[in-house]
């Protein structure tokens, strides 16, 4: 094919959509259009630009765009770029790193549970032990209703009375033979978990920056966040566009007098005259 104007108005016909079509799914100007058909690019805005519309004159018509993105750099003698999709810009990188964060969260929630498993139940089987106290108690048997008892003497100290009867604390059955062993199992107590202290898991801060975009003339954008998240459109007066993010954006801009900016609900100041083109704006930048 001789020419990237060629190559898309021959695919254009043969699915049989108009000019006119074409620049209102692709939401491209209908000159820029004719333009990039005729291969007059100094009508263009530039080679951004111009590689924004071919791709979107490509998905429109289904056709992968390497080989209008190659014809195109080697019509203008730019180095061609290896690795051209069917795919929009970052999209398979956005991808990637979406799922990213969805993994490690899933991780992290697997190995808290588990752990909290662990203590909850290392805590129930020590609550549950009961602990058992053996006592050796030695007492003398007691005398016989018609025997004397003799007085003690200094060598052989009085019998001190169990603890139990010295408290006043009534017992039940006969008394344990002098030498025997005395088993005491409590009832077992539960200990309320208040006071164990279980990790839980912090909520997500909400995003830190909410961008919007309010279009008084036509103008092609494209956001990038630094998550990796990018968008790329060419907008009409009277749209509007809103991108949260947790840090900052990355804005190119074709027509800086076209469109206002606000950050958190704060208008920014004007970014330029109608037809100035941006091609790297930082929003909030490392002044603010």
């Amino acid at each position: 094919m001789s020419s990237v104007g060629s190559y898309l108005r021959e695919r254009r016909e043969v699915r049989g959509v108009s000019l006119k079509e074409m620049a209102r799914a692709t939401r491209v100007r209908e000159r820029y259009l004719e333009a990039l058909e005729a291969d007059e690019f100094s009508e263009l805005p530039g080679v951004v630009f111009t590689k924004g519309f071919i791709r979107a004159c490509c998905q429109v018509l289904s056709e992968p765009p390497d080989e209008a993105l190659r014809i195109y750099s080697a019509q203008l003698g730019l180095p061609a770029t290896l690795g051209e999709t069917s795919r929009p810009p970052g999209l398979a990188e956005r991808d990637g790193r979406a799922r990213e964060p969805i993994l490690i969260t899933l991780v992290l929630l697997v190995t808290l549970g588990v752990a909290l498993f662990g203590l909850t139940f290392a805590l129930q089987s020590r609550q549950r032990q009961p602990s058992v106290s053996l006592s050796r108690r030695s007492e003398a048997p007691a005398p016989a209703a018609n025997e004397p008892v003799a007085p003690p003497t200094a060598s052989q100290p009085a019998a001190a009375p169990p603890a139990s009867r010295a408290a006043g604390a009534p017992t039940a059955g006969p008394a344990p033979a002098a030498g025997s062993l005395r088993v005491e199992v409590p009832e077992p107590t539960r200990t309320p978990t208040a006071g164990v202290f279980v990790p839980t898991p912090t909520a997500p801060s909400p995003p830190a920056y909410r961008l919007v975009a309010r279009v008084k003339e036509t103008t092609w954008i494209r956001v990038r966040t630094d998550d990796g998240h990018v968008t790329e459109e060419t907008m009409s007066p009277g749209d509007v566009r809103e991108w949260v993010s947790s840090r900052r954006f990355v804005l190119t801009i074709g027509n800086a007098g076209g469109i206002a900016l606000e950050l958190n609900g704060r208008p920014l100041p004007a970014l330029g005259p109608s037809g100035s083109v941006i091609p790297r704006l930082v929003i909030p930048s490392d002044q603010q």
